[in-house]
């Protein structure tokens, strides 16, 4: 692992860092902030992924997490969103699909499968890095995200509830495996079966009976892609029928940018605390 950066932040350390990655087959960059706390001993971790076109500088830069998490002694690990790199392959005119658009799935299709392995870069890589490098508790870990991270976030929580003990999103792809920006992207890196898409939608690992005790979500009444692409009703519908508790709070005016997601930052980073102990 490599040190790119770091800097001392209200108490607490951001760093930026980066490894060849064995997942991906490139060097991944990801960033961590570690809360004064950690001093003391291990510290909870929340996992925040970042949504399309972004690396793990947009929430870094924009999200404004750091007063708050180093008041409540939490670690804050950033992935980014895709590999990228010389040979990677990538659509270079498609914001929707490659170079930061992961999507966070593990891609069966050629040329993708060689490094498109965003789950398995998430879910086993990276913690074992963190596990091995930072002070991280890591009986204690929760997940959220933006968007295609939300996404992320809430299909990993779904498939993985043994390990976090809570998860939250800001306007995630409800159902991605029918929005018109995300469809796409999973035929490219899955393949036409749509039976392999199962794997990668909220909804559908729901309905196939994928359970997580509740979701935090907020999503904004102003956000141009409410409509077409993120749907939020859909994942109420089936966290109503599958009975998980969802809090879904509509919030009025709001966009799709980062004023919205620092906007209600400080209240996901209190909903992780007060489920991670």
């Amino acid at each position: 692992m490599k040190t790119i950066s770091t800097s001392k932040s209200h108490g607490g350390v951001q760093g930026v860092y980066a490894h060849a990655s064995a997942a991906c087959a490139c060097d991944m960059t990801f960033a961590v902030f570690v809360p004064p706390q950690a001093k003391d001993g291990p510290v909870p971790v929340l996992w925040y992924l970042s949504g399309l076109t972004c690396t793990h500088a947009n929430v870094m830069d924009k999200g404004e997490y750091r007063r708050l998490a180093a008041e409540l002694g939490l670690i804050i690990v950033c992935p980014d969103t895709s590999p990228r790199g010389e040979g990677v392959a990538d659509e270079k005119d498609n914001w929707q699909f490659g170079s930061g658009a992961g999507f966070y799935v593990d891609a069966t299709q050629a040329p993708f499968a060689e490094n498109y392995r965003m789950y398995s870069y998430v879910t086993e890589e990276l913690p074992a890095l963190l596990a091995a490098n930072f002070p991280a508790d890591m009986s204690r870990q929760a997940i959220f995200g933006h968007s295609m991270g939300g996404h992320g976030a809430l299909t990993i929580a779904l498939k993985n509830p043994e390990r976090f003990k809570s998860c939250s999103a800001f306007a995630p792809i409800a159902q991605p495996s029918t929005a018109g920006w995300s469809k796409p992207a999973l035929e490219k890196y899955l393949g036409a079966d749509e039976a392999a898409w199962h794997a990668y939608d909220t909804t559908l690992l729901i309905g196939d009976g994928k359970r997580f005790p509740e979701f935090l979500v907020d999503q904004g009444s102003a956000d141009s892609f409410l409509q077409e692409g993120l749907r939020p009703w859909l994942l109420e519908d089936a966290c109503k029928k599958a009975g998980i508790g969802l809090t879904l709070r509509m919030q009025d005016g709001y966009d799709h940018s980062y004023n919205f997601i620092s906007t209600f930052m400080d209240d996901h980073l209190r909903w992780h605390a007060a489920r991670l102990g």
